[in-house]
């Protein structure tokens, strides 16, 4: 596939990073020399130095004959008139922006085929806030994905010394579990993954992820760890655009399925900004003008007694070291918001209990639409090694080198795993664990964990109807 990506900063590095690893054909476009000389450096990919909402840019890029273009700039009006060009002049067919301001999601008609002509939009920060939502609602995970319309999920989880299935084979979630159906799709042990069946030992702090119908999630999750508290008292370091949508999702409940009350406090290091945040939220959240790495204000507004301190500054630094402060204090989890890759596969898993990328986020959204087939979503796992997909089956057994076949009959790659089968649609759907003698029928959506992107190739292949395929 022929890509060409505008924008060459973190969110930018990482699609393209992503991409090229998979035989595309990427060329990448900043106004910033130093950017583009980077990314060539690295990977193997064509750079351009030049301003992407003109033209002569695009021309240089080879737009005529491109299959895609994903604008990923920190402008969103660059992005959108980089869509507007590309489908105007060079009729590009998928044209994906990357858009900040969420107040353009009320203007749908603006944004698309009648106004700048993105086929798809990607709002980052929003983005970045439901996730963030899932990992309150769901404290014990370290990743909360869901699929078939919220329907499935697929959690990552930290296995803990004591859980009824911790040191047991995966065999006896079913015997545990009766009137659950569930599957362990990955197990990984110290960085590794480690070959899932019926016989593999669940060791403590093994990252697990499993696949269950959303409404059973909790029950499954207790077999791997000892379950927390509720969250109800929570600090946000950092009043930006990702706090404030956070702050009012949690006062007001939106976005959220449990009921539950928190006591909010937001930690704004700019006064202007403080006081601009104190009238647009209500008088339920507490926003406080100082510094989150300040230990006295940490310990005055009972960081010690808190159950989830969340940095979320544009600053990495400022962000590792006040949830450090935080989980030195009290703090019962912290997660912190980490841009520099580098920076998050450090943190992850130590006292720091989540690190986020929004690169990554944004990265989830891009792959639903780079990925070959009919693929309803994309997610990106593990900052970027692995990712789980919900693709449908189309075809008949002739056809299609799926359907008519159990799972056990379907020749899978090492590392590929079917989690699930949603089958049916509104009322009448239903979610099937992929059990070795599922038989696929035209039209399943298939949950598949891929556990190295590397695989990815062949499953999109396999998802591939053939004309007279036998």
């Amino acid at each position: 596939m022929k890509i060409i990506i505008i924008g060459a900063g973190r969110v930018g590095s990482s699609v393209a990073e992503s991409l090229v690893s998979e035989a595309n054909d990427i060329t990448v476009i900043d106004s910033d020399p130093a950017r583009v000389a980077d990314l060539q450096d690295r990977f193997d990919l064509r750079g351009l130095v030049g301003n992407a909402a003109l033209p002569s840019t695009l021309h240089q890029a080879g737009a005529e004959d491109s299959d895609m273009l994903i604008a990923v700039t920190a402008g969103d009006e660059t992005n959108l008139v980089a869509c507007k060009v590309a489908a105007d002049l060079y009729n590009i067919p998928t044209r994906i922006a990357r858009v900040r301001n969420v107040e353009l999601r009320e203007h749908p008609k603006l944004i698309g085929e009648e106004g700048f002509r993105a086929t798809h939009v990607i709002f980052p920060e929003q983005t970045v806030t439901d996730y963030l939502l899932k990992l309150i609602e769901f404290p014990e995970a370290l990743q909360v994905l869901e699929f078939a319309d919220g329907r499935a999920s697929l959690i990552a989880v930290r296995a803990f010394a004591g859980g009824p299935l911790v040191s047991h084979p995966v065999k006896e979630l079913r015997r545990h579990l009766p009137n659950v159906d569930a599957r362990i799709v990955a197990i990984f042990r110290e960085g590794a993954s480690v070959r899932v069946d019926g016989d593999t030992m669940v060791q403590p702090d093994d990252e697990v992820f499993f696949l269950a119908d959303t409404q059973n999630i909790r029950t499954v999750m207790s077999e791997l760890r000892r379950m927390d508290k509720p969250v109800r008292r929570v600090i946000l370091a950092g009043g930006g655009n990702i706090g404030l949508r956070l702050a009012r999702a949690l006062d007001t409940g939106e976005g959220l399925d449990t009921p539950e009350r928190f006591n909010v406090k937001m930690i704004e290091f700019n006064k202007r900004r403080a006081e601009v945040l104190a009238h647009q939220l209500s008088a339920n959240v507490i926003v406080l003008n100082g510094d989150a790495t300040d230990e006295d204000l940490l310990l005055q507004e009972g960081v010690n007694e808190t159950d989830l301190f969340i940095a979320l500054t544009n600053d990495d630094e400022n962000n590792i070291m006040s949830s450090l402060l935080a989980k030195r204090m009290g703090a019962r989890r912290v997660i912190s918001l980490i841009n520099r890759k580098s920076y998050g596969d450090l943190m992850q898993g130590g006292q720091i209990d989540i690190a986020i990328s929004p690169s990554y986020a944004t990265l989830s959204a891009v792959l639903k639409f780079v990925r070959r087939g009919d693929v309803v979503a994309a997610h990106s796992l593990r900052r970027g090694a692995a990712e789980a997909l919900e693709i449908i089956a189309h075809g008949d057994a002739r056809t299609s080198r799926v359907i008519g076949k159990s799972i056990e009959q379907i020749e899978l790659p090492r590392g590929v795993t079917f989690g699930a089968v949603v089958r049916g649609q509104g009322d009448r759907t239903r979610v099937l664990m992929a059990h070795h003698d599922t038989v696929i029928e035209p039209e399943d959506h298939l949950i598949v964990f891929v556990e190295n992107k590397r695989l990815i190739q062949r499953v999109e292949r396999l998802f591939t109807v053939g004309v007279g395929f036998f």
